[in-house]
């Protein structure tokens, strides 16, 4: 039986927008195991992306209890869960993000480098990794030289390149075409299949129906979850 890698406990937050207090997420409880892919949908507003940002240790709860691995990430400090994203958390988002100075083998390297890796085995696993999504012949190529397809594709190598315990993905193929957006969800599907864990957020139901499961939120909280 996979074990339980995320256990979100009446997650809650609130944000302060002068003196009027808006509650984003009202009470959530979640549990994500092992090799799981799950998608969140939602309407705008429903607080899926805060609820991401929670899970992947980019903001803080403002009560509740989030724990990843057993660690009681909600109780830490910003240093401390940076070095847990650092060290778990895999993201890909609808702009690609990447560094348009950079070409297809720095990009990747990014998270390598940050973790204070050597620069021959950056260079390795970012060719192995440019591979793993199609993008062999491409390596030297900068993101103006590349479809948008292939900018996502950078991006997925780039989660992976930590070797993250779960990939998280906020509207991984917002901006891609039908076509290059199966392309994209069928390639990560198969990362699934190999055994990582993933979180898809987004609004489409066909890109949701890749999933195992789908949650859905309204109004800060889950109403849906098959």
């Amino acid at each position: 039986m996979n074990k339980v890698i995320i256990d979100l406990q009446n997650i809650r937050k609130i944000y302060k927008l002068g003196m009027v207090e808006v509650e984003v997420l009202k009470g959530i409880d979640l549990q994500i195991k092992e090799g799981e892919h799950i998608s969140i949908m939602g309407p705008s507003g429903s607080g899926k992306t805060t609820l991401l940002n929670i899970i992947g240790c980019l903001d803080k709860p403002t009560s509740g209890k989030y724990l990843l691995k057993n660690e009681k990430v909600s109780e830490f400090d910003d240093d401390k869960l940076s070095e847990i994203r650092s060290k778990y958390i895999g993201f890909i988002f609808q702009q690609f993000n990447l560094i348009p100075q950079l070409n297809v083998i720095e990009n990747i390297s990014l998270p390598l480098y940050y973790q204070g890796a050597d620069e021959k085995e950056m260079r390795e696993k970012a060719i192995h990794l440019a591979e793993l999504v199609g993008l062999a012949d491409r390596i030297y190529h900068r993101p103006s030289e590349l479809s948008g397809g292939q900018q996502q594709r950078v991006a997925i190598a780039r989660a992976l390149a930590n070797d993250p315990l779960i990939i998280l993905a906020d509207e991984p193929t917002g901006n891609l075409d039908t076509k290059t957006g199966r392309e994209i969800m069928n390639l990560l599907c198969k990362l699934n299949e190999q055994g990582k864990t993933l979180l898809v957020i987004t609004h489409d139901i066909n890109i949701a129906n890749y999933s195992k499961k789908i949650i859905k939120l309204l109004d800060g909280r889950i109403v849906n979850e098959n």
